[in-house]
């Protein structure tokens, strides 16, 4: 699928530019990297090393995202973050939808590579009551019609499938009920963005999400202007000046008073 590919920039560091900083930026079930490409290039413009993996199955064909469970996606996940921490001093996650659940549970397992967390619209938990017919219907069919480009700004993309994989998707709700109990597990600075506008997940997801985290520093913004892929909507500046400035406070706690080139004070 053109244009669904990984991206990763990695700028070269300065004398006297203080810590290098990397984010992880995660993307949503049957999605691809484009859904959260502006994001990780803002990041990547304001001076971080910024690395998006196109998770197992995805932006290829849907068949391939059928082949695969939450396990290959993490597992993809947390190998970029090891190779993102090994060139860098800081690093966050980041992630759209599922990809807010993959970096909410790699702030749990793989606790001594995250500094910080920024999901957008985190999925922890789907409000279809259709759900509980699944295990029937996977005997019946492979896959259901998607619903991708939750967009409320005309003319964006986020080159996601037309179809859910009844097997991945499965997976899927198995990976959400381990990530809400371990919730509390969860202690890192925390950025939580919640479009109240989502077709796709509730926003019951966001409100579970911010309930449930052991941080004492937990951020809630909302994003009243978009859809679930409000990293290509309306609020994406909202977002990136959030996560911008997540970035720099985490820096600064760990740093006191040493600057991140790029980030705004």
């Amino acid at each position: 699928m053109r244009g669904a590919e990984a991206w990763s920039a990695d700028p070269p560091a300065g004398p006297g530019d203080g810590p290098r900083v990397g984010v992880l930026v995660l993307h949503g079930f049957t999605g691809s990297p484009a859904s959260v490409l502006p994001w990780a290039h803002a990041l990547a413009d304001a001076g971080l090393a910024v690395a998006v993996p196109r998770l197992p199955g995805h932006g290829t064909d849907v068949r391939d995202l059928d082949r695969t469970t939450w396990r290959d996606w993490y597992s993809l996940a947390r190998a970029d973050l090891q190779q993102l921490r090994d060139r860098c001093d800081v690093t966050l996650v980041a992630g759209l939808s599922m990809g807010g659940a993959l970096a909410l549970r790699l702030a749990v397992h793989e606790r001594d590579l995250v500094d910080g967390v920024a999901v957008v619209n985190p999925a922890v938990l789907l409000g279809d009551p259709r759900l509980v017919a699944l295990p029937v219907l996977r005997l019946l069919r492979r896959t259901v019609p998607g619903v991708a480009d939750d967009i409320a700004m005309p003319g964006r993309t986020e080159l996601g499938y037309d179809a859910v994989p009844l097997r991945a998707l499965t997976s899927f709700l198995g990976l959400m009920a381990e990530v809400r109990r371990d919730l509390p597990l969860v202690t890192q600075p925390t950025l939580v963005a919640s479009s109240p506008q989502d077709h796709l997940i509730p926003p019951e997801s966001s409100r579970v999400v911010r309930a449930g985290l052991g941080s004492a520093d937990v951020r809630d913004v909302r994003l009243e202007r978009s859809y679930h892929v409000a990293t290509l909507d309306h609020d994406f500046p909202l977002v990136v000046e959030e996560t911008l400035r997540l970035v720099h406070d985490v820096v600064d706690g760990r740093t006191a008073t040493t600057p991140v080139a790029g980030v705004p004070a």
